[in-house]
């Protein structure tokens, strides 16, 4: 297997892989994002962007295209390694988590064919680098076509698989990632501030309330006092079945994200947040 797996990096050219530009149409399907209890880094894939129509045309809708996207995806894959730690007691696996929220059925053949040779091709050369997959907002088909492929996989491959269902999604990412739990008293207001001292940062957030029923936004507050506050999400009363809230933000100056959550009923609320700044490069 490994002979395979070298004589496949000389063809495919992993060598230069890393410093391939593949433009940023792609860039919100799969992206790495912070790291698990453990430490595992953690590569978010994010299969209904591919149901979007201009970035199918865009990504997917010729062999050539296609090709891109394999080589796209492996490059992402060499990007995470990157991070890891090969020393006897360091971090030398990823954690994948999946979210099949929207993602193109069965009809979509093309797509799919593109997804699941893109799958084959980790799971072939990168055979020990996931320590976990997890599967969220999983629609019922999905559970139909994986019990087809379940006796084909070893026992050690089906271990690390986790399937959520919509209405377990929050319980199963809080368990296998790291986040920070805020109380919110009945009729009370809670700010989360994160700071951005250093202009072109780019911050991701994560944050959810159970069972929401909340008023929420967002804000970009500068430290210059001449510049105007910045509305990214502007007041929104949040139902109780809202999915969980996932942003990504670049600011033009120094100043701060204030995220603001407006408990309007008379029972405390549980909020969990967390974040990751990625660093201007110059």
């Amino acid at each position: 297997m490994l002979k395979k797996t070298l004589q496949w990096r000389k063809e495919f050219k992993i060598d230069s892989i890393l410093d391939e530009e593949f433009g940023a149409d792609l860039a919100s399907a799969a992206y790495m994002s912070g790291v698990d209890r453990q430490g595992h880094p953690i590569c978010y894939n994010i299969f209904g962007v591919l149901d979007n129509e201009e970035i199918y045309e865009k990504t997917l809708a010729t062999e050539e295209k296609r090709e891109q996207f394999l080589r796209w995806r492996v490059q992402l894959m060499e990007k995470g390694i990157q991070e890891l730690n090969f020393k006897p007691d360091g971090i030398n696996s990823l954690v994948q988590i999946n979210d099949l929220k929207n993602s193109p059925g069965p009809s979509k053949k093309e797509v799919r064919a593109a997804v699941n040779k893109a799958v084959a091709l980790l799971q072939d050369n990168y055979p020990e680098f996931a320590a976990k997959n997890i599967f969220i907002n999983v629609p019922f088909w999905y559970y139909a076509f994986h019990s087809l492929l379940t006796p084909f996989l070893t026992q050690r491959t089906r271990s690390k698989l986790v399937f959520a269902r919509p209405s377990k999604v929050t319980e199963t990412l809080l368990n296998d990632g790291e986040a920070t739990e805020v109380v919110i008293k009945a009729g009370s207001t809670q700010t989360i501030e994160i700071p951005t001292p250093e202009a072109g940062t780019t911050f991701i957030w994560d944050l959810i309330v159970l069972g929401w029923e909340v008023n929420y936004t967002e804000e970009f507050v500068p430290t210059d006092e001449n510049s105007y506050v910045m509305i990214i999400q502007k007041g929104k009363k949040m139902c109780s079945d809202e999915a969980p809230v996932r942003k990504t933000f670049k600011n033009q100056e120094p100043g701060k994200i204030v995220l603001t959550v407006q408990n309007c009923s008379g029972k405390k609320k549980k909020l969990f947040y967390r974040y990751k700044v990625k660093k201007a490069c110059f």
